[in-house]
Parts: C-alpha cells; structure tokens; sequence
C-alpha cells in the first residue's frame, strides 16, 4: 500500500508541476497590523509569532515558495488581492491572519504550526492518502 500512496503522491507532484510551471504550492500569509513580523518588538514577546517566524524560514530553506504580508507595512497586497479583500470584507482584520495556498484558504484567525505548514506545502509525505485501519 506504501508503493501505490507513494506513486500517487509522484504523480500528483509531477502533475502539479506540469500544470503551474512551478515546483510545489504557493503559501501566503495575510497577518493583522504588526509593529513587526518576528513577535520580539516592545516588552511583550509574542511566543506564537517568534515559533511562526522560525518556522516559515523553516521551510524557506528547504525551497518553498512562502512569503507573509502585514497589514500595517504593506496594505496594498491586501487591496490587491481578490481573496483577501473579500475576506477583509465580510471577516475584517480580526479574522486575521489568513493564510492561503495557491489562492485557497486554508487557514485563518491563527497560525499554522509547523507540520501543518509542511504539509500545506507538500513536503507531509502522505498528502493525507495514509489507508485506515478496519473497513466499513
């Protein structure tokens, strides 16, 4: 059963590639208005953000395609983005953060940790395809 999720998980990667020119999925992260990314500004460490933080360069080094955009330092993106206007729209920032992979919401109102953000950028290995135990 192992060679046949296996295959499937190839093929899926080789046909994602052929499709979008590109290796893997594009991860965005829309976070509210920070003074900044990290969690370590003022006297008040966010422990949330500084695990996000590290986890995103994480995953930056092993090639993903992740970038995170502030409200507060680059509202545009926000504007610009046809998902996240409309999700501005109905969930306003407190709905925040959001995070989308290749335009599709997979995230809001928290971080991610970071075997979430792997598989979320296919490098989980099962791509949920693990068979259960028992039947019917």
């Amino acid at each position: 059963m192992r060679l046949v999720v296996a295959d499937i998980a190839s093929r899926v990667e080789t046909l994602y590639e052929e499709l979008t020119g590109r290796r893997g999925p594009q991860i965005r992260v829309f976070e509210p208005a920070l003074c900044c990314n990290t969690g370590v500004c003022g006297t008040d460490v966010d422990e949330a953000l500084v695990a996000f933080t590290a986890d995103l360069e994480h995953l930056r080094r092993e090639g993903v395609d992740i970038e995170r955009r502030n409200l507060a330092n680059d509202p545009s993106a926000f504007a610009e983005n046809p998902v996240v206007a409309g999700f501005l729209q109905v969930a306003g920032s407190a709905g925040l953060p959001l995070v989308l992979v290749d335009q599709i919401t997979v995230a809001t109102g928290r971080y991610p940790d970071r075997a979430e953000l792997r598989r979320l950028a296919g490098l989980g290995g099962d791509l949920g395809l693990t068979p259960t135990r028992g039947c019917c």
